[in-house]
């Protein structure tokens, strides 16, 4: 028996929320930003009036007044879009327990075991839930409803604002191999250049390519994008009740000013590595592997990743790791905007020394001594607040500097 999955999406979600407040704005161009006057400047949502004049979500504010310069901007009040995201999801649990959040204002609904409860047919279950979301809360849904999470998705993309999509065995083809292949999820800007060089535009030619060729391109995750094209995604709806293994743990932030040299960046990334020691010590992980991204001003990411010999959760360790990685994508005085490190392929505390070396081995007691001078700064920490006590970046400088 084929599955029933819907997936649920707010329309405009912070600008709608926003809207409640502000009616008198429904049908004049506004968005939700982050401050004008700060680098975080960017459109974080928009109304569909806003839409018409082609502003965009992520573009910079003054990108967005280039296209309207009679936008009305608001500032975003997060605390209100999680008690909203609380009361949707409150609503999609009186129909399934299997409800699986992607992210505040998506989710997917897997319906095929209590669909007969509610009169059977997808599409209405689909149209009462736009119904109760409007009616009860007075915002809009659109849903696609399908027999995989994927296609569920492209449903719910594929005719927006408030409307109901039905993607089936019978239309699927018909429906989703003309769309770009950008619209397909998880193909990001890379897929697509690295698709664009096979003439791959479409997932329908998407579909049609060698799944060994697209392996041989792109990893698994070839494999997997052509099984996303064929209608053969089986992944699971996880109930949002579940806890989810740590996949990764980073932080990441954009600088007041731009950053132009190796002690700018030292410092920015000790301050990053310091944040993802911490995280990973409260999460009881150790990092397999480091990535660090880097944007430059004109919002290019560039990223290199490192797989570990012996997984670490040491600040001083993260920082050097990272300032290596840092010297492949980065040569002064080339400017960087943001820096983010993550900590990937996340191992538990009984695994962490299990491929050390004879010669790592040896270095044990002082990453011991290490270890529990950094989880007595934790405790500082909880105690007397986060800027009580630092790792000292100063005495970073003083070694040898991993880019010089």
């Amino acid at each position: 028996m084929d599955r029933v999955i819907l997936h649920c999406d707010l329309n405009s979600f912070y600008a709608s929320v926003e809207l409640l407040s502000h009616p008198e704005l429904r049908h004049v161009p506004m968005a939700v930003s982050g401050d004008p006057t700060s680098r975080h400047g960017i459109i974080l949502a928009k109304n569909e009036p806003a839409k018409k004049f082609g502003v965009k979500t992520a573009e910079t504010i003054w990108q967005a007044r280039k296209k309207c310069p009679d936008l009305v901007l608001l500032r975003p009040h997060h605390d209100l879009y999680r008690i909203y995201s609380k009361k949707v999801n409150a609503i999609y649990d009186q129909y399934t327990d299997l409800v699986e959040s992607f992210g505040i204002d998506e989710s997917w609904l897997d319906v095929t075991h209590t669909l007969h409860l509610f009169g059977g047919d997808a599409r209405a279950l689909a149209d009462e839930l736009r119904r109760r979301i409007r009616e009860e809360l007075g915002l809009t849904l659109s849903v696609g409803v399908s027999f995989n999470k994927v296609f569920a998705k492209l449903g719910s993309d594929y005719k927006k604002p408030d409307a109901t999509t039905v993607i089936s065995r019978e239309n699927w083809k018909k429906l989703i191999w003309p769309l770009p292949v950008g619209d397909l999820l998880f193909v990001g800007g890379a897929a697509q250049k690295i698709l664009r060089q096979y003439n791959v535009s479409t997932i329908g030619q998407l579909a049609g390519c060698d799944p060994k060729m697209l392996e041989s391109l792109m990893g698994k995750m070839g494999t997997q994008l052509y099984e996303y094209a064929n209608g053969l995604d089986a992944e699971p709806v996880h109930s949002r009740t579940e806890a989810e293994p740590v996949k990764s743990v980073g932080n990441g932030t954009t600088f007041p000013l731009n950053l132009t040299t190796r002690e700018q960046a030292l410092n920015g990334i000790a301050l990053l590595a310091d944040s993802v020691a911490t995280r990973l010590r409260r999460e009881r992980l150790y990092a397999g592997g480091i990535q660090v991204t880097v944007r430059d001003p004109e919002f290019r990411d560039r990223s290199r990743q490192t797989r570990l010999e012996t997984p670490t959760r040491l600040i001083r360790d993260i920082t050097e790791i990272s300032m290596e990685l840092l010297g492949e994508l980065w040569t002064p005085p080339s400017p960087i905007r943001a820096l983010t490190v993550t900590a990937i392929y996340p191992t538990t505390e009984d695994t962490a020394y299990e491929q050390a070396d004879l010669f790592a081995q040896s270095t044990a007691p002082q990453k011991e001594k290490q270890e529990k001078l950094e989880a007595a700064m934790d405790r500082i920490r909880g105690k007397f607040g986060n800027t009580s006590i630092s790792f000292g970046s100063s005495k970073l400088e003083k070694e040898e500097d991993p880019l010089s």
